[in-house]
């Protein structure tokens, strides 16, 4: 009898483990769902952009001022809007470099610099941090949205970077919007140009240093937590043929993971030889400082003064920007925070 009992007490417990070992799984699921729910719920947007750094004076007639400020305040709502709805950070990336790639006021798309042959050549690139992919062009003839074409690259090409013709043969293989190479030439630019040609040495003498400087960037955090960082410009007035700046440089100038996102201005040479995109990204990784530590390092004690600018954001939806260059044309908002349109300090 006593065996019996035994045996049945026996047979319970088998059964009642067997239960529990079958069930917490599903009670484990369900609370790593819950805790999905609440992570995405308390990850907030934020969003930065860039309109290149340089020294611009402050002195600049007032109605050239406000038409920049314009420009980067429609720039940033193009992407605050996006956000604030639950769209990408890929999205709003994406649609403010194309609005700053139509407006010939900055050195991208439109109002792409010439080189020293007297064509306009575009560089851009796009870098999404949850994916750990990127997809960049240089050296675009026709392509009316570089950034459009980055973008492409990343989600459909098995390459991250295509270059000159070949670039323009891949473009040829999309539904990417073209145009002839004249739409690029815009006076001001062409004007400049051509006083760089007819006097050596003008653009170096020149206390404006934007001629070897000016583009255009974005950076953004979803409410997803998702990081994205794209740029696009025309390069260096006067650059030399085939020259290749940091925009396109996975790293250099545009780089993202899935902590933060930077987009880089300047001098193009000095922020490739610092790897500066991905320094500042390092920084924060392996010495725990914050964004806004890491950003002063990279551009106030890694680089030189009068080099560069950048902006970022990080997962937690902070933004920074600084550059030590003078000025830098650049807006940003985050989700609860302020805006901010600003070209000086």
């Amino acid at each position: 009898m006593l065996n019996r009992i035994h045996s049945a007490s026996t047979l319970f417990l088998c059964i009642l483990v067997g239960f529990l070992i079958f069930a917490m799984p599903s009670v484990s699921a369900q609370m790593s769902g819950q805790e999905a729910i609440l992570e995405t719920n308390d990850q907030k947007w934020a969003i930065a952009l860039h309109g290149g750094a340089g020294y611009v004076s402050p002195d600049m007639p007032e109605e050239r001022k406000k038409r920049y400020m314009a420009a980067l305040d429609s720039a940033l709502t193009i992407g605050v809007d996006i956000l604030e709805t639950g769209g990408s950070s890929l999205d709003a990336v994406e649609q403010t470099v194309r609005f700053l790639e139509d407006n010939p006021l900055f050195n991208a798309g439109r109002g792409a610099v010439f080189t020293s042959e007297g064509k306009n050549e575009l560089d851009a690139a796009i870098m999404d941090g949850s994916q750990m992919n990127a997809g960049a062009a240089t050296g675009l003839t026709t392509v009316k949205h570089p950034i459009s074409l980055a973008r492409i690259i990343m989600e459909e090409s098995r390459h991250i970077l295509f270059a000159g013709d070949g670039a323009e043969q891949y473009a040829d293989q999309t539904t990417i919007e073209r145009v002839d190479s004249e739409y690029f030439k815009v006076p001001a630019r062409y004007e400049a140009w051509k006083r760089a040609n007819e006097s050596q040495g003008y653009l170096e003498s020149q206390p404006d240093n934007g001629w070897k400087m000016g583009t255009v960037g974005c950076v953004a955090v979803d409410k997803t937590g998702r990081l994205v960082a794209g740029t696009s410009t025309g390069g260096m007035t006067n650059k030399r043929y085939g020259r290749v700046g940091d925009v396109p440089i996975i790293g250099s100038g545009t780089y993202a993971d899935e902590q933060v996102a930077v987009s880089a201005t300047g001098w193009g040479e000095r922020i490739m030889l610092n790897v500066s995109a991905h320094r500042l990204a390092s920084h924060m990784r392996y010495t725990g400082a914050n964004l806004d530590e890491s950003m002063d390092y990279l551009v106030y004690e890694l680089l030189n003064e009068g080099e560069a600018g950048f902006i970022a954001v990080d997962r937690d939806g902070n933004i920074s920007m600084e550059t030590n260059t003078g000025s830098m044309f650049r807006a940003s908002q985050s989700e609860g925070g302020e805006k901010t349109v600003a070209i000086w300090k």
